[in-house]
């Protein structure tokens, strides 16, 4: 009986030299979801999955009635076809065709030329015999004259008619080329933005609309929780918190959720919950509490949240 106060000595100090529980927090599974929408207002014609469904990255999610875009986009391509004509037509100079008729009435020019030529030289010959008046040579020395300045005229018309258009007529088509273009991209990128795909994997958590029912540009059809978006929230006593960093490791733990999920802290809040008052008493330090976050390692043990459940975070 006398060695019972020694006895409780040493227990108490074996029990002091044991390492203290590694820190231990209370929190919740978070989830961020993605509002899934058209940048275009539309009807919805058809959905391709239903709340709870999960969907790999590409899969095709909602489509729009296109029937107005699609419309649109064939104006704009015939829009598109006749500016990109109308600019290759001014690189060119006229058709072969009329360029023919200008090279024929040419060499009847030159022909009459040559006969005009002729007939001046026979009646000069004639007006030297005394046969002719001087004005029957002056008569013929003017058509000479008059089938020469037709010669000039439909050998520069000729010229002319192998010539494209203007520079500044080729810039004005080539420009309105190409806005033309832009206007058929902009309809076919309309077209394109009827139907949603899912920028990531991940699960559905919620439809909104259905089909029959009208979208306006930017509202959601659907929600889509990715596993990369699954996150714990838990809040840090400010005592504990300087011993917490970016990047540390943690085990979450909860109901049913099987063995601990490895994670890592992801942010830690600059400020605590509430605003405290500016002098701290001992007791009210004890209440400080900052908000942390953690991040699954592994996308698999993400899809093991649940936003909303309960969670127990350790180091």
């Amino acid at each position: 009986m006398k060695r019972t106060p020694f006895v409780l000595a040493v227990l108490l100090l074996l029990a002091a030299c044991k390492p203290a529980p590694p820190p231990s927090w209370t929190g919740y599974a978070e989830g961020e979801l993605l509002y899934l929408s058209a940048p275009v207002a539309g009807r919805v014609q058809r959905l391709h999955v239903a709340a709870g469904d999960a969907v790999t990255a590409g899969q095709l999610l909602f489509e729009f009635d296109p029937t107005l875009e699609q419309a649109a986009s064939a104006e704009a391509e015939a829009r598109s076809r006749s500016a990109a004509a109308q600019a290759a037509n001014t690189d060119k100079g006229r058709r072969e065709a009329e360029i023919a008729v200008t090279r024929a009435q040419l060499a009847q020019a030159r022909s009459s030329a040559q006969l005009a030529a002729s007939d001046l030289t026979r009646q000069e010959q004639l007006l030297a015999q005394g046969f002719v008046a001087r004005a029957r040579v002056d008569d013929a020395a003017t058509l000479v004259r008059q089938t020469q300045s037709r010669i000039a005229e439909l050998e520069a018309a000729l010229a002319v008619a192998q010539l494209p258009a203007r520079p500044d007529e080729r810039s004005s088509a080539r420009a309105l080329a190409d806005a033309a273009e832009k206007g058929l991209s902009q309809a076919q990128w309309r077209v394109q933005e009827k139907r949603q795909t899912a920028p990531a994997a991940g699960r559905v958590t919620d439809v909104f609309l259905r089909p029959g029912e009208w979208a306006n540009a930017a509202q959601p059809v659907l929600a889509l929780l990715p596993p990369t978006q699954r996150k714990a929230r838990f809040y840090v006593p400010q005592s504990e918190l300087g011993g917490l960093h970016l990047g540390d490791a943690v085990r979450l733990a909860c109901d049913g959720c099987g063995a601990p999920i490895e994670a890592k802290v992801s942010f830690i809040a600059p400020g605590p919950e509430y605003t405290p008052p500016v002098i701290y008493s001992n007791a009210q330090r004890q209440k400080l509490v900052f908000l942390v976050e953690a991040r699954p390692v592994k996308p698999e043990d993400a899809e093991r949240l649940h936003p909303g459940q309960p969670l127990d975070v350790t180091r």
